[in-house]
């Protein structure tokens, strides 16, 4: 038999790297790409959130839009009760994975200048969102 020693972990210790699903929140509210942009800034306004987490007809996350980014699609002029969530992401993404670790998804977070980056499973399905601290 062989005795392995093990040395206890001292308290200033740099703790194991964190993934996104241990750090990632709730999804929060969920809506189809097909929404208008007027009706996607009410269902933030009554959830009282700053983003929203955009879905396809068949469940699958194609993005998040901000209250910012819908803000300023507003304040461009355009008839905001026309234009659907789907013509304001443009392509989808970027997304992480819930095994995606949490200081590799800040740093594409800041290099792309998101506040908040959806997590998704293998199939595309929404499980939260990862948010910068502030």
């Amino acid at each position: 038999m062989t005795l392995v020693q093990m040395q206890p972990r001292s308290a200033g210790a740099d703790p194991a790297p964190q993934t996104v699903e241990n750090a990632m929140e709730a999804p929060g509210p969920q809506v189809c790409d097909d929404m208008t942009v007027e009706v996607a800034l009410s269902v933030m306004a009554g959830a009282r959130t700053g983003h929203l987490l955009v879905c396809d007809n068949d469940g699958l996350c194609t993005g998040l839009v901000t209250r910012a980014r819908l803000a300023a699609v507003r304040a461009d002029g355009a008839y905001t009760d026309r234009i659907r969530l789907r013509d304001v992401l443009g392509d989808s993404g970027p997304f992480a994975s819930p095994l995606t670790m949490v200081a590799e998804a800040e740093h594409a977070m800041r290099y792309r200048r998101l506040d908040a980056l959806p997590v998704v499973d293998e199939h595309g399905g929404a499980l939260g969102v990862l948010a910068l601290a502030r």
